[in-house]
């Protein structure tokens, strides 16, 4: 089902939730009368996360009231009040309409929107034991609610009556696409099922629900449990800044005097970049690669196992014969085989590329090791470092020293406003509440009229209780459906705090991941659509909009004006820049072949048979046959693919950032050849218009032909990493 037509859905009215409280006896009357009179108002009192955002920029979550003790009764309430709305329209006895049916459910669920919000960020930004229980409660319950919606006969018939009538006479073309976006998303959840199969589906749904969770709790659990400690002996090869940030994540921890390398990617990539040390190189990529992995409580084997049973046999209620048919259906790739078609020409030039830069690796190797080795998963990056120093004379160490993250965001800010013509001016600390003293705020106007669009939350660093990764989110989208709702959106990180005093430096790739996420932020800063479904998203299209983004960060007007050296506020040199531009195709195969070993692995785990399956084996057993190099590992191995068994939104889906890149480097090309460049000023405004503003009110196909004039081609993808274009097939 859509989430923003349930989870995130939309609601009317106001129910409250009594507290319980009680006075003692020992009180004199008036106290006792004084007392009683509080009680009553704390009864009266709404629970406050299902209270109307109030304040500043059109209301704002009440990140500072988060009490987890009132999240689910809080849930529970909103969920109640939300299933009230749908059967309230469900048995309208009015004809069905797109008015009093459609616009009815877009209007519902505003509480548990709120609610969700929370949610969300207990779930993300700051997870605690006591969280996680709740969690694991809650999961099942909200399977069944989201069931009770999606499986309400009544209600899908008057969906199914606009709908149709619709087919015969279309409505207004952003009420056509909700129609279709709402009917599409009911019947990919099995309205159209017999009541048997109904109720079937539904107890796959609740058993999902909560094997997701134990899935995602389980690799947080490894991600807190297992930290490599080193001495001050050990530090060869290290930069000072991580030195410093290592320094104070062991201190942090109970061990001052020591080091320590978190099991998150951030942490281990720096480490295995730059560590001279092997044997502990060798520790840390095995601690982050194992991750659920370890025969133990948290182990996600089976877990995998339990999810492709489940998923296989729900959609074949439905009469598909595999998770990837019903999945892509609703996907640019439309189907299993035309995402396998995209990743499978990729591959070969891919693998390929991989195996020139082992053998250049081990050449460094041969002449620098000590000891003779052969190069091994947790040397690549390594080794990889060192042929970029000889190769092009490139450091990444040297790199970071211009890439400070507060140089960083007033990077991506101007971007924003070249493009957008947005302008982010902080908000006075405390006058918006946020959930951790980490969290900063920015307010976003248009840089000409002054217009408020919304706000912009970043939490930048990582921290315990916090998932691994980046991600883009938003607290409120906009539409102008009932009065205009401007946007909450947010950008999370997990860069490794510094020591105090210390500048936040950044590898260059997380820079552009950096800009990656905040293209997300801007898809939902730009949105100009009237109802919250058209805030939707297609996977495989969404990835597009903010891996475009990362193009700006190599372009002249920003590395010239916020690539800073941190201490000199020099810029970049013109020849180290000419240096990232000479090797920016350098360690693609790298790059390509571990994120290509995840997407393959997770179509070829929805294609084969779950029955009997050992995740370990197949993983490997698959891996070989498609030729994948034993120095490279996947991206995201099975037990801790959170992507696609943490629940179900890349799920066949995580091709989709290949599929959205051959989009990106399509789209890169056209502002390249544009007189202005990446600054010109009407392709940028093509690029809003058609690619940003329209979210999911029009077909992403019939958008990219609009920006573009033609279909995307896969030549400029190849061409960006530096592979063989593939010739044109001849025609007999």
């Amino acid at each position: 089902m859509q989430k923003s037509i349930i989870i995130a859905g939309k609601k009317s009215g106001l129910l409250v939730l009594l507290a319980l409280a009680s006075c003692t006896s020992s009180v004199q009357a008036p106290q006792a009368q004084e007392t009683q009179a509080t009680v009553a108002q704390k009864q009266e009192e709404p629970n406050p996360l299902l209270k109307e955002w109030t304040g500043p920029y059109g209301g704002v979550p009440a990140f500072d009231k988060m009490n987890l003790a009132d999240l689910k009764p809080a849930m529970e309430k909103a969920m109640a009040m939300n299933l009230a709305e749908i059967e309230a329209i469900a048995n309208s006895p009015q004809p069905a309409t797109f008015e009093n049916t459609i616009e009815e459910m877009e209007r519902a669920g505003k509480e548990l929107n709120r609610v969700f919000t929370y949610y969300g960020i207990w779930g993300s930004n700051v997870s605690t034991p006591a969280f996680r229980e709740v969690q694991a409660e809650m999961a099942p319950k909200i399977s069944e609610f989201n069931s009770k919606i999606s499986q309400n006969e009544k209600l899908f018939q008057r969906i199914k009556t606009v709908y149709d009538n619709a087919q015969k006479n279309p409505l207004p073309a952003d009420q056509q696409r909700v129609v279709e976006l709402v009917y599409k998303g009911f019947e990919m959840e099995g309205a159209n099922l017999s009541p048997e199969k109904k109720q079937r589906y539904a107890e796959i749904n609740k058993e999902l629900s909560s094997l997701y969770t134990n899935f995602s709790n389980n690799i947080l659990a490894d991600e807190e449990n297992y930290v490599v400690y080193f001495t001050k002996d050990q530090l060869g090869g290290l930069p000072e800044s991580f030195v410093k940030a290592a320094a104070k994540a062991a201190a942090d921890r109970g061990k001052p005097g020591q080091y320590a390398v978190t099991n998150t990617r951030s942490s281990m990539d720096q480490f295995l970049t730059y560590s001279d040390e092997r044997a502990l190189r060798e520790k840390v990529w095995k601690n982050y690669y194992s991750r659920a992995d370890n025969n133990d409580a948290s182990d996600n084997k089976q877990n995998i196992v339990d999810i492709l049973k489940l998923r296989k046999e729900r959609v074949q209620l439905m009469g598909y014969d595999n998770y990837a048919q019903w999945r892509l259906q609703d996907r640019m790739a439309k189907t299993p085989e035309a995402a396998m078609d995209l990743m499978m020409a990729v591959w070969p030039a891919a693998i390929a590329r991989a195996k020139e830069e082992v053998a250049d690796m081990q050449k460094v190797a041969n002449k620098t090791s000590k000891t003779k080795i052969t190069i091994q998963p947790w040397d690549y990056r390594y080794y990889a470092e060192k042929v970029r120093q000889e190769k092009y004379d490139l450091n990444s160490d040297e790199v970071k020293q211009y890439l400070e993250l507060g140089n960083l965001t007033d990077a991506i800010f101007f971007t924003a406003g070249e493009l957008f013509n947005f302008k982010f001016t902080p908000v006075p600390e405390g006058s918006v509440p946020v959930f951790h003293e980490d969290v900063k705020v920015w307010e976003v106007t248009d840089k000409t009229t002054g217009q408020h669009i919304g706000l912009w939350y970043l939490d930048p660093f990582a921290r315990q209780g916090k998932r691994s990764g980046a991600w883009a989110t938003t607290y409120r989208a906009h539409t102008t459906f009932d009065g205009k709702k401007t946007v909450l959106s947010s950008n999370n990180s997990n860069f490794v705090k510094p020591a105090p005093g210390e500048p936040v430096l950044v590898s260059w790739d997380d820079a552009e991941t950096f800009f990656h996420e905040f293209g997300h932020a801007l898809h939902f800063l730009a949105s100009n659509v009237k109802y919250p479904t058209l805030n939707s998203g297609v996977r495989d299209y969404t990835e597009f909009q903010s891996q475009l983004l990362e193009r700006w960060l190599s372009t002249d007007k920003v590395i010239n004006q916020f690539l800073k050296h941190y201490k000199t506020g020099e810029p970049m040199p013109k020849e180290l820049v000419a240096k990232i531009e000479k090797a920016s195709t350098f360690n693609q195969g790298f790059a390509t072949t571990e994120f290509l070993g995840s997407a393959l692995m997770d179509m070829h785990f929805h294609l084969a048979d779950p029955n009997g399956m050992d995740p370990a084996k197949f993983e490997k057993e698959t891996l070989t046959k498609l030729g994948m190099p034993k120095e490279i590992v996947m991206r995201h191995r099975s037990p801790h693919f959170g992507h696609v068994f943490s629940g179900e939104g890349y799920a066949t889906g995580y091709y989709g950032y290949l599929w959205a890149d051959v989009l990106t480097s399509d789209a890169a090309e056209a502002f390249a050849e544009a007189p202005g460049g990446f600054y010109d000023a009407e392709v940028a405004a093509r690029l809003v218009k058609y690619l940003f503003a329209p979210r999911n009110s029009m077909d992403p196909a019939d958008a990219y032909r609009k920006f573009r004039g033609r279909d995307a081609k896969i030549d400029a993808l190849m061409r960006d990493r530096g592979f063989p274009v593939p010739k044109p097939q001849s025609r007999k």
